[in-house]
């Protein structure tokens, strides 16, 4: 799983954070900063997140491997 925020788009309403913790915080009063590539244990908390946001500054992406993909 990838997420990508929107930066230009957030406006620091911070809805997503208390949702998932582990993978959005709040700097200081407006600054969030995320981990780009949360752990697959966190998809349902980051889905609710990206869920909460109301200006959907929060993607979710999905990777799913092709069959030729090294592994």
């Amino acid at each position: 799983m990838r997420i990508v925020v929107d930066l230009n788009k957030c406006l620091g309403y911070a809805q997503c954070v208390p949702l998932a913790p582990d993978v959005l915080k709040l700097l200081g009063d407006e600054a969030l900063a995320y981990d780009p590539n949360p752990d697959e244990s966190q998809r349902q908390r980051v889905l609710r997140a990206a869920a909460a946001c109301p200006v959907q500054a929060i993607i979710v992406e999905t990777y799913t491997p092709a069959e030729d993909d090294p592994v």
